[in-house]
């Protein structure tokens, strides 16, 4: 096995534990007392002018609705996390003065249309971006 795979075999495993980790917690939100569901390290694309200039981290967390546990919504983050990525790539989530975030309204309205689809009507209350990592922190922006 040559070197490069046993590293990112080793990366991919410690994303996963990070991931796994940060997945759920039962933290009361301020609204209803509803559990909620953290969604780590998902990669957007950055794409402006036809080319990838920037991928951006983000975790997203999701109150649950009433009636949902965190147990029950663990199996259906996978579902989350691709459904996120297809309309990243199909249309990407980019402000236009700066390739460092996301547009985090835009992605907490897509996730709110996916979310009976994926989980159930009523299963998800809201979503919110709670955490933004660009890959490239230079601030490039569009000329």
């Amino acid at each position: 096995m040559r070197r490069r795979d046993i590293f990112a075999l080793g990366t991919l495993a410690l994303a996963g534990t990070a991931a796994t980790a940060a997945s759920a917690s039962e933290a009361p939100s301020g609204g209803g007392g509803g559990a909620t569901l953290n969604i780590a390290g998902v990669g957007l694309p950055i794409i402006a002018g036809g080319r990838i200039r920037n991928y951006v981290f983000v975790t997203i967390s999701l109150t649950l609705g009433s009636g949902t546990t965190p147990e029950q919504m663990r199996a259906k983050e996978p579902y989350f996390r691709d459904a996120l990525v297809r309309a990243a790539h199909r249309t990407p989530f980019v402000l236009a003065d700066d390739w460092t975030q996301v547009d985090a309204p835009a992605v907490c309205a897509m996730l709110m249309r996916a979310a009976p689809s994926i989980s159930g009507a009523g299963s998800i209350a809201s979503a919110q971006v709670a955490l933004q990592a660009p890959r490239r922190r230079t601030g490039v922006r569009a000329s």
